[in-house]
């Protein structure tokens, strides 16, 4: 079993930057990947940034060259980070981490980013 805990949401400017953060914890093992996802009300969820065990990362066209992925390994905890600059209204959401092994996915309880002067 995998807890996943995120933390580091809040109100920012429009302009501003804000880091948010993700531990990944338990029987970690097969570790496959780990990401960040968000969401608004009435639309899907959706990929922010990714990386996977190997190292390689996945932006959404939208985030690239405003957000940095990166990730920590500690005995039997994975950790996230994701440095959002540049931010935007439009990146107001409820943001995920999602922790992934070879056979299925754990969430987190979500952080809410909200972007607004």
């Amino acid at each position: 079993q995998v807890q996943v805990v995120e933390s580091g949401g809040g109100l920012v400017q429009p302009g501003g930057s804000l880091s948010l953060s993700c531990a990944a914890s338990g029987t970690i093992f097969s570790f496959y990947g780990i990401g960040w996802y968000r969401q608004v009300p009435g639309k899907q969820r959706e990929l922010v940034a990714a990386i996977t065990s190997g190292g390689s990362t996945k932006y959404a066209d939208s985030v690239e060259g405003r957000f940095t992925i990166s990730r920590d390994n500690a005995k039997n905890t994975v950790y996230l980070y994701l440095q959002m600059n540049s931010l935007k209204p439009e990146d107001t959401a409820v943001y995920y981490c999602r922790y992934s092994d070879v056979d299925r996915g754990y969430w987190g309880q979500g952080t809410q980013v909200t972007v607004s002067s």
